[in-house]
């Protein structure tokens, strides 16, 4: 099930947000680019995400319509803690407002979040975020056979502990979907 939309959020929702030093819901009336998402994977709290990704998720949601999907913990759903030793907290919420929010249990995105972007005739969807070989990857999998065009924002995104860098993840992408743009600059985002 979906979480609320950050507009519509529940007063406990709103009251963590800026706790987390999230600056508090989208506005709903801000210019955004036509057919055209971003997807911010995983940017909550059971994560090391540097601060400066943080703030330059943070700037760009506030120009392109914005959804994002949490990890939660669930082990009867699915066995982070019994396979892999450990487990991200049941209870995590974006670092990130966002126009929607999706909880997940899993590497994938849930099938809703696909549903909501045709909802909202995306066709290119940018995605930053966490894991960029894993998470980000598996949502740029699901994308792609949703016949969504998925670009990974690499500069905004942070790889496994395989590799921090992202570098990884960026060479995934560019083999699987020939679509990562490594810096802000590189083409304009409005393409």
């Amino acid at each position: 099930m979906a979480a609320p939309t950050a507009a519509g959020c529940s007063r406990a929702c709103s009251k963590r947000w800026p706790e987390a030093g999230v600056p508090g819901p989208l506005p709903a009336e801000r210019p955004t680019l036509p057919g055209i998402a971003l997807l911010v994977v995983d940017v909550q709290p059971s994560f090391a995400v540097p601060d400066a990704i943080v703030e330059g998720i943070r700037a760009l949601s506030r120009t392109l319509y914005t959804v994002a999907t949490v990890e939660r913990h669930d082990e009867s759903v699915t066995p982070f803690e019994r396979q892999l030793g450990w487990k991200p907290a049941p209870d995590d919420e974006s670092l990130v407002a966002a126009d929607r929010i999706f909880v997940k249990h899993g590497y994938l995105p849930p099938a809703e979040l696909i549903d909501h972007l045709r909802d909202r005739e995306a066709e290119r969807v940018y995605v930053c975020g966490i894991q960029a070989d894993t998470c980000c990857l598996a949502a740029g999998f699901m994308l792609f056979d949703a016949g969504l065009r998925p670009t990974l924002l690499q500069w905004l995104s942070v790889g496994s502990s395989l590799d921090r860098s992202a570098d990884l993840g960026a060479r995934l992408w560019e083999h699987h979907f020939g679509s990562v743009l490594r810096g802000p600059g590189e083409p304009e985002l409005s393409k």
